[in-house]
């Protein structure tokens, strides 16, 4: 793996094989609509006549409300202009990035997805790690720290920020003139995270700035909405980076969203929890005659860590091997960004795939090993 190869560098790899490799990078939903989901994405069409016919506001306001509503977070702004539609959750963290004062340090979750780090890094930020331990301890950094970014559900690991220790963060914050950001892309993927987080914060009196993303969830081949809400009280020009990024995410993916947010909460929530569930089983029990074991065993979102022994060859050399085998699969160094030494004894695959994609990359990730073993 080149030095310079970041995790999306990887997805992309992976995206553009022109010999058709299995790709079990990214935690996008590569998925077959289901019956229910075929039966939305054929109305699009009039979903375009509508786009035509509605002010957008309307359009914007009710697929905030419907998606928002489904993943529990009813206390979300809607309807307050303090909730924006991005193409993407990436720009939302962009945009983040741009309205936080140069130079400012930002306490960052480690290991956490890195391009939240290469953002706010490019964009003239001071990055320190704050591990999930520490998180779990409810050990919250002071000055000069002037914000905290936490994911929740946590990528890779599937950590989630239980309720009474965001409480404790945002309350933490409101006292040290902290700003709190949440990246919640994988939270409608996993009941237990869907717990009211703006009431949370609000209730608090914290400044703070969330990131939804309904990408994760749905086979849409990248129509989808990263969401970014932010606080009433918050001083920062979130609303000026957002203008010089965009000018509105489009009314017929919104509408696509909304209808897909009504499926959520009709059956398919279960539906691709089955899957998910089947496909990271299929994988542990794949992986254990050689000795591997997943590093997150009760971890719910679609992606898995697998554990390699601490003595012995590192996942960089293991992900070179799975290229051979024409799977992509991701090396977790990047992920530690602060520190990608101890990332090198874990190896990422995605489960949003059909099951018979994961069957095939977890038996090849075995044999991949025991050859190297």
């Amino acid at each position: 793996m080149s030095q310079l190869a970041n995790l999306t560098i990887l997805e992309v790899d992976a995206l553009t094989d022109l010999d058709g490799g299995l790709n079990l990078t990214d935690g996008h939903a590569r998925l077959v609509l289901t019956e229910e989901q075929a039966a939305i994405v054929a109305r699009i069409p009039e979903m375009f006549t509508e786009a035509c016919r509605r002010p957008f506001p309307d359009v914007e306001r009710e697929a905030h409300q419907a998606f928002l509503a489904a993943i529990g977070q009813h206390s979300a702004p809607v309807g307050t202009g303090r909730i924006l539609s991005c193409y993407s959750s990436t720009l939302a963290t962009d945009i983040v990035a741009r309205a936080l004062p140069s130079g400012a340090t930002v306490a960052v979750l480690h290991p956490t997805f890195d391009n939240i780090a290469d953002l706010m890094v490019t964009r003239g930020l001071t990055l320190v790690p704050l591990s999930e331990a520490q998180l779990l301890n409810q050990e919250w950094p002071g000055s000069p720290v002037s914000a905290i970014a936490v994911t929740h559900p946590n990528n890779p690991t599937g950590l989630i920020t239980p309720e009474g220790h965001l409480r404790s963060l945002a309350e933490h914050a409101v006292r040290h003139g902290q700003t709190v950001i949440i990246d919640a892309s994988f939270r409608g993927q996993v009941r237990e995270a869907q717990y009211d987080t703006y009431a949370v914060l609000d209730e608090a009196g914290a400044d703070w700035i969330v990131i939804e993303d309904t990408g994760k969830l749905w086979p849409t081949h990248e129509l989808k909405i990263g969401l970014l809400a932010y606080s009433e009280r918050t001083t920062l020009p979130i609303m000026r980076a957002f203008s010089e990024s965009l000018l509105a995410a489009s009314p017929v993916v919104l509408q696509l969203i909304k209808e897909l947010s009504a499926d959520w909460v009709n059956g398919g929530y279960e539906r691709a929890r089955e899957l998910v569930d089947t496909n990271r089983a299929t994988l542990a029990k794949a992986i254990e005659p050689v000795g591997l074991r997943l590093a997150d065993p009760t971890s719910q979102i679609s992606v898995a860590r697998v554990e390699l022994p601490a003595e012995g060859l590192d996942s960089s050399l293991l992900h070179k091997a799975m290229l051979t085998k024409g799977v992509h699969v991701l090396p977790c160094a990047p992920f530690h960004w602060a520190d990608p030494e101890e990332g090198l004894r874990y190896i990422r695959l995605s489960l949003a795939r059909p099951y018979q994609t994961v069957e095939t990359g977890a038996r090849l990730l075995a044999a991949a090993y025991r050859e190297l073993r």
